[in-house]
């Protein structure tokens, strides 16, 4: 397999591209054959002829396109399998856990189905992945919204006038969108405090500047992915009553607490937004997984009977999609590689990495992947 569809995403407000020019054309190189439908890169910026002039075919639809399509890489989930050929290769975020009726219309269409969230946190596919390339840069823009709706400054001002004290940032969750939201915080002058149920991320948390601030759950740790473990409930209660104090002082705050798979937890309920001041941000960026913060909303902002605003987090990568789509494009470039053979210049789809074990939903006409063959 060599022959590669780029699709143009359908959902309005997806910004981003699977794979940019650049990409292509190094992929071109190798022996891979690119079409891309008409439009797919515009809202990062880039035109049609940039990716003619990469080596790649410009077709008019996505059902053009896949007459001849052996590969077929998007960001979202497909509406249907409809127009794919069999045996075809078919890449994007699939929403595995949650689309088990999307999963068995691949195995009856006998593609083959990748799921880019699925792809293992490990050393060897760090290049490959795509959440940690995406939630960094929505960690950054989490930041820059929530000081963009402040009402004071971040950084600390000395002036004729007077001291200007700076602001209060607390991240909730330290993966690597929390990271990135430390960082930004920081480089803006804030007065940065974190949390996170790992211990571990205590180093890292501290190397950035920041406070870690300490709350004893029990036992703690995380999963072979990197991922917190979910909390019992006692745990989550616990760690409501230990954020508290932080929350009311604080003048900005960034929930990033998702669980792989699961409901995210609610960790700041109505008593605490209650307990804040007027003009406090927070920005949920669970809240496409149910939310840490009680009433928020993932398409609008909301404001508390106080004066708390609490801010949508989700997709947040899709404001800087040029290069969110650059990094996203990197990843998948990196996954082609892998697996393409120099010698046939052909891509093979070998289930015996653990790469591809990871992270293939289907083949031959049958879910095979462990975690949801009961779909």
């Amino acid at each position: 397999m060599k022959k590669v569809l780029v699709c143009k995403e359908t959902i309005e407000a997806e910004t981003r591209v699977a794979l940019i020019p650049d990409d292509i054309k190094r992929l071109t190189g190798m022996g891979f054959e690119f079409t891309v439908v008409s439009g797919a890169g515009l809202k990062s910026g880039i035109a049609d002829s940039e990716y003619e002039a990469a080596g790649a075919k410009i077709v008019k639809s996505e059902e053009e396109g896949l007459k001849d399509a052996e590969i077929i890489v998007r960001i979202l989930k497909p509406a249907s399998t409809k127009g794919m050929n069999p045996g075809s290769l078919h890449l994007s975020y699939l929403d595995p856990f949650n689309e088990k009726a999307l999963l068995r219309e691949f195995a009856s269409s006998n593609v083959q189905a990748v799921s880019l969230e699925m792809i293992p946190r490990t050393t060897l596919a760090q290049k490959m992945d795509v959440q940690s390339s995406q939630t960094s840069l929505a960690g950054y823009v989490a930041v820059l919204n929530a000081a963009a709706r402040q009402t004071k400054i971040l950084p600390m001002m000395v002036t004729p006038a007077g001291t200007i004290n700076p602001a209060r940032v607390f991240i909730i969750g330290v993966g690597v969108a929390g990271l990135q939201a430390i960082a930004t915080a920081k480089r803006l002058g804030a007065r940065v405090d974190a949390f996170d149920t790992r211990p571990v991320v205590e180093e890292q948390v501290k190397s950035l500047g920041a406070n870690f601030v300490k709350i004893d759950l029990g036992e703690m740790g995380q999963t072979e992915q990197g991922y917190a473990k979910e909390l019992t409930p006692e745990q989550v209660e616990k760690q409501r009553e230990g954020q508290a104090k932080v929350c009311e002082k604080s003048d900005i705050i960034i929930t990033t607490a998702k669980v792989f798979g699961r409901k995210a937890p609610v960790l700041i309920k109505k008593d605490v937004l209650d307990r804040m001041r007027p003009g406090t941000i927070v920005v949920d960026m669970a809240v496409s997984t149910g939310g840490n913060v009680e009433g928020s909303s993932p398409d609008r902002e909301v404001v508390t009977d106080n004066g708390v605003i609490i801010l949508p987090g989700d997709m947040l990568e899709r404001q800087v999609p040029r290069d969110a789509s650059k990094m996203l494009s990197g990843n998948i470039y990196a996954f082609l590689t892998h697996f393409y053979n120099k010698e046939s210049k052909e891509f093979e789809v070998r289930l015996e990495d653990e790469i591809m074990k990871g992270c293939l939903i289907t083949k031959d006409g049958a879910i095979i992947h462990e975690r949801f063959k009961e779909a």
